[in-house]
Order: structure tokens, then C-alpha cells, then sequence
């Protein structure tokens, strides 16, 4: 998609995967001491420009990572998964269940889509979504760098989406990890921070 002016109206700010299940001391990681401080500050530094893209009309759209229930309600997980985090269980990341939801801070989120794979394009709702509500541009943030958001930004970039990412509001385990990632992905996006994206926002 062509540089430039952005639109806000038609703008969303894509929220990967901060849940009450990833972030909160109660949730799935955070009873099995799975945890980072990285990824603990992102809501509170993500807020300011959620609330500047809300009050200049744009959208607040949520992946939420999701374990399908089975039957018995356990969980579907991927081998790969249940390899890496052999701690989840029953009732984690379950759709409609309160781990499974944004986190308080950053609600409400005009739309809301479940990602059972890295990326959210990956058999979702995501691009009928974006299409119907005219969002041509995508500031993306979230958990983890190297994964869900990398992932995520790799398939809307050749969606032909206008994507930024926020370099201080992604996370992941590692410092260096979330370094390599965020440099990796500048042959498909722009790094910025959230401060310039608020005032990319407000210069709208």
C-alpha cells in the first residue's frame, strides 16, 4: 500500500494475543511462572494510543490465541505445543472463558478474532473482517514478536495491508529475540514507536 498520510477512520490498532491467559498472575502462564517483564508493561504502554486512535475514529481489533475444546472440553493442541508448554490444560485459552479475553486495560476492542495458529490470517475471520469495515492500515502490537506478531504482519503484508509495527509494544521472552525479530520483519514493514504512532495518529 502506497506511503503517506494515514487515514485514522480507516485504521486499526491489531492486538496480538494479550490475554488474561498470557499476561495475568492468575492466567495459564502466569500459574506456571511463565512470564517476562517485557510483556508484562505492554498494556499499560499500548493504552495511550489506543485511546488516540479510538477518539480519532479508528479501531481496536483483538486476536485471542485459542485451544479448541475437544470433546470432554479437552483442549486441541498442536504436538509442537504441547511439546514447548506442557502445562496447558483444560479450560486454558477457551473461547468465552475470562483467561481467554483481552486484557482489562485495553478494552473494549471493537472486534475481536480467535487465531488457533502464529499468524491471524490463518484460517480466521481476519481478512473478512478488515474488508468489511474498510480498514485499509494496521499498526500491530502484541505477544510474541517472533511469532504471533511477526507472523501476523508477514500475511498482511502480502495481503497488500499498510502495516507498522510497534517496536516497543511487542514482547517476547528474550530481549534479543524480540531485537532480531523486529529487525528481521523491516524487509516487509516499518519499525516505529508507540510515541510516533500517536502522533502519526493525531497528525491525522
Amino acid at each position: 500500500m502506497a506511503a503517506g498520510p494515514i487515514d485514522a477512520t480507516k485504521t486499526a490498532l491489531l492486538i496480538v494475543d494479550l490475554q488474561n491467559d498470557f499476561l495475568d498472575p492468575e492466567g495459564a502462564y502466569g500459574r506456571a511462572g511463565q512470564s517476562a517483564e517485557m510483556i508484562a508493561e505492554l498494556p499499560a504502554r499500548l493504552k495511550p494510543f489506543a485511546d488516540a486512535l479510538r477518539a480519532k475514529g479508528g479501531f481496536i481489533l483483538s486476536t485471542q490465541f485459542t485451544l479448541v475444546p475437544g470433546r470432554g472440553g479437552e483442549p486441541m493442541i498442536s504436538p509442537h505445543l504441547k511439546e514447548l508448554r506442557p502445562f496447558l490444560k483444560k479450560g486454558d485459552f477457551q473461547p468465552g472463558a475470562w483467561g481467554h479475553q483481552l486484557v482489562d486495560r485495553l478494552q473494549p476492542a471493537d472486534f475481536v478474532v480467535e487465531k488457533v495458529a502464529y499468524s491471524a490470517f490463518f484460517q480466521s475471520r481476519m481478512e473478512f473482517v478488515l474488508k468489511k469495515a474498510g480498514i485499509e492500515t494496521l499498526f500491530v502490537c502484541g505477544i510474541v514478536t517472533n511469532g504471533g506478531v511477526a507472523s501476523t504482519v508477514r500475511d498482511a503484508h502480502v495481503r497488500d495491508f499498510r502495516t507498522f509495527v510497534l517496536s516497543d509494544g511487542c514482547g517476547a521472552f528474550s530481549q534479543e529475540t524480540h531485537d532480531n525479530a523486529i529487525r528481521d520483519l523491516s524487509t516487509v514493514t516499518k519499525a516505529i514507536t508507540v510515541a510516533e504512532a500517536i502522533a502519526m495518529v493525531e497528525g491525522a
